[in-house]
């Protein structure tokens, strides 16, 4: 090689080595940012229809966490979209904006955080409007991230002069009402025809604009100008940058506080739906009288809420006048329930959880005192104040990297929270936690799969019960009377291969009857024993009280997914009775035990065997309902079919173990029907054909004798509770999946439900 060339190719040989990372960083950044940002920002992030991002002033965040989520997440209530790039991307973008505003370092901090603490708790008087980690005020924003978003110059001015930046969701307003009165605080949300605002004693109001003279914008922060020496200053930065606050006593609202005797009688303020079931018995109707069978078909639309996402499945909860939903992304909204405008809006910063054994979606939330109760894709139990949003503690349930993750609504019972977790197809076990409703401690763990120890493990063949399933994915139900929690089970692992795990495979596929304090099993009923049909047990176990045989029992009512009705006496665990309520072709029916007499010959096989009803079953998640005043229970049915094969294969925990799988009968297809059963006996008093079923669009009775249902394809019907006879239908315009509710605001009764991307709610005009 001639020395020239030679040399030319060291040179740029050692250019390449030289180039720091930081240099790296800016040119990639720099790529990133032409690729995705200067449409908006323009040239070298100059400006455009987006603002100038070299002069450091950065509106909603300048530290560079707070504009990597801005990146990622996007910034609510303004243009910015969420741009879903991996964090490292989003880092080098900033890297490359901290290059042209020419940045200078972050400052240190060199306060005394303990010494700022007791300024923010005590003599600055910071809490009163503050919340940081849980304690504090509600007027003002959170401040338990702000060391994070904002950089020291920033949080200086903000204390220095608060009214010069205030956050959207806290700009303070004075209305004026028609009748006189001036109401002053911070604006929630604000249109043309709603206004939804907390006054300065920390109440929400929910506004009609007929009912107000004037609203103005005061532009001034009701947060005081503390003149703070510069060591006190100082020690208050270094807590808002890394400080930690001592837990605080949680005293509810006075005026929003949901208590635990509201909730065991929630029946009695039908208004509200204080549970993810309605009640705590798992009944899933309405006392609300107003939309009846003499004036159902004059219901029309009232509002809709768009959550920017599909596979929703939320039923909502109503609590004095406000609403709280949740997204796919266990992310999460309060709306205003007469107009569904937003109040607050919670966004979990989730980890890469697709990439593990999970399923995106979240059915909702429950609620106690002041605070909602959220369970995670990431397996979180977290709690947030219900006025704003804050978070107050956020625990880990289980680590979710090895397949875990929580997608139903937390069951709160006194001061209890519990919650379950998927593992069904995952080479996992599940279980049942309470957590403590204060503090978000665990109680307690009770496994779904026999523990060594349990003479029940011998149900499980080998060392199958490693890799036992048994989720505990929908939400239980309460017996106040005997103080039992009830939760149910799902499929053992592998869902459809049997042969290497002979026996029953408790507690698979079953109920379980927990004492709410201790976790301690009081008894179990398996539906399904050796489950090799992938149906679980994961329907709602609801709690009636109804004469069998003339006596009067208390009972457990379900329509399993495995095509069978069943009713349990729920105090000793006894079978009562039970029939097939749908087409099935598995078993000659239930012996006197309730167990089902298997017809041999319909387990799966590698080259395939026809059974009916399909894995999705003959009923699923869909809520049932039971109504007090016709006596029925009603079921949303599907009578499908299918080709089930299975495969050997062996566990890896957090990967999918389901042993083989199922074809779909086409020609059997989805036909639905709405049937009312007699809860006694389960025989079908009348049944309503619909086009395609649902297993996850569920019923609600209500006291004026309609039933409310929905099908897969979008449609939403309200059907004569006694007879059956269809009285009004609404098509929404998208799959649905989740289950119907009810409650009323000042006097007017509406009806809710979620489409795949959207709330719907009606009322009669």
């Amino acid at each position: 090689m001639p020395l020239q060339r030679l040399l030319t190719s060291a040179a740029l040989v050692g250019a390449a080595f030289a180039q720091s990372p930081h240099e790296t960083g800016v040119q990639k950044g720099g790529e990133l940012f032409d690729k995705s940002c200067t449409a908006c920002h323009g040239s070298k992030a100059a400006g455009g229809r987006a603002p100038n991002l070299t002069s450091g002033d950065w509106k909603h965040g300048g530290a560079d966490d707070a504009i990597s989520r801005n990146i990622t997440a996007g910034i609510a209530g303004t243009q910015m979209p969420a741009f879903p790039m991996p964090v490292e991307d989003a880092k080098a973008i900033v890297t490359y904006l901290r290059s042209l505003a020419n940045s200078k370092p972050e400052e240190t901090v060199t306060g005394d955080p303990e010494a700022g603490a007791s300024l923010f708790f005590g003599s600055a008087k910071c809490s009163n409007c503050h919340m940081f980690q849980g304690r504090g005020g509600r007027l003002g924003p959170d401040l338990t991230a702000i060391g994070s978003e904002r950089k020291l110059p920033e949080l200086r001015k903000s204390i220095e002069d608060p009214s010069a930046s205030l956050r959207r969701g806290y700009r303070t307003i004075e209305v004026a009402t028609n009748n006189g009165r001036t109401i002053k605080g911070v604006q929630k949300n604000e249109d043309t025809f709603s206004l939804q605002m907390m006054d300065t004693g920390e109440h929400i109001h929910l506004l009609s604009k007929t009912n107000l003279k004037e609203v103005k914008q005061t532009h001034q922060s009701l947060m005081p100008k503390v003149p703070l020496e510069e060591k006190p200053l100082i020690d208050l930065l270094a807590f808002l940058k890394k400080g930690k606050a001592a837990p605080g006593e949680w005293k509810p609202a006075a005026d929003f506080n949901i208590t635990s005797a509201r909730i065991k009688n929630a029946a009695d303020e039908p208004q509200n739906w204080l549970t993810y079931w309605g009640d705590l018995n798992g009944r899933h109707y309405s006392k609300l009288t107003q939309v009846a069978t003499s004036n159902v078909a004059k219901l029309q639309s009232a509002w809709s809420y768009q959550f920017g996402a599909s596979n929703i499945e939320t039923v909502p909860i109503v609590a004095d006048g406000m609403m709280f939903v949740t997204g796919p992304q266990s992310n999460m909204a309060a709306l205003d329930a007469r107009t569904g405008r937003k109040i607050w809006d919670y966004t979990r910063r989730l980890p890469a959880v697709h990439n593990y054994c999970t399923v995106m979606t979240n059915r909702g939330v429950a609620i106690l005192g002041d605070r909602v109760y959220l369970a995670t894709l990431d397996a979180h139990l977290v709690a947030l104040d219900a006025k704003t949003g804050a978070v107050i503690w956020d625990v880990e349930v289980e680590d979710y990297k090895k397949g875990f993750s929580i997608t139903h609504a937390p069951l709160v019972v006194d001061n209890k929270v519990f919650v379950g977790v998927t593992a069904g197809e995952c080479a996992l076990s599940g279980w049942v936690d309470g957590f403590d409703a204060t503090t978000g401690k665990k109680l307690w763990r009770t496994h779904s799969v026999a523990q060594p120890g349990d003479p029940n493990r011998a149900t499980w063949a080998g060392d199958s019960a490693k890799y036992g399933g048994a989720p505990t994915w929908m939400t239980g139900t309460y017996d106040a009377a005997t103080d039992t929690l009830f939760w149910t089970t799902g499929n053992p692992g592998a869902d459809y291969e049997g042969t290497q795990r002979a026996g029953d495979n408790l507690y698979s596929c079953s109920v379980l009857a927990l004492d709410p304090n201790t976790g301690r099993m009081k008894w179990y009923f398996q539906y399904t024993p050796h489950d090799v049909h992938d149906w679980d047990a994961n329907e709602t176990p609801v709690l009636i009280d109804a004469m069998v045989k003339g006596q009067m029992r208390k009972l457990l009512i379900m329509a399993n997914r495995n095509a069978f009705y069943y009713a349990i006496d729920r105090v000793t665990g006894e079978f009562v009775s039970g029939k097939a309520f749908a087409k099935q072709t598995w078993a000659k029916g239930l012996d006197a035990r309730g167990h089902p007499i298997v017809i041999p010959g319909t387990d799966p096989t590698p080259e395939g065997n026809y059974v009916c009803p399909d894995a999705l079953g003959a009923a699923n998640f869909a809520a049932p309902s039971f109504s007090e005043k016709t006596g029925l229970f009603y079921v949303a049915v599907r009578e499908t079919c299918a080709t089930y094969t299975s495969e050997v294969k062996k566990p890896d925990p957090g990967q999918p173990f389901t042993g083989g799988g199922q074809r779909e009968d086409e020609k059997q297809g989805e036909q639905g029907f709405i049937r009312a059963l007699d809860p006694a006996t389960g025989d079908v008093k009348w049944s309503t054909p619909i086009q395609v079923g649902s297993h996850a669009a569920g019923v609600l009775a209500t006291a004026g004798n309609v039933v409310f249902a929905a099908s897969k394809e979008g449609n939403f019907m309200a059907l004569d509770a006694v007879s059956g006879k269809m009285l009004w239908s609404y098509y929404t315009g998208a799959q649905m999946r989740a289950s119907p509710m009810a409650y009323a605001v000042d006097g007017k009764q509406y009806i809710a439900i979620a489409n795949d991307s959207s709330l719907l709610t009606f009322t009669l005009p």
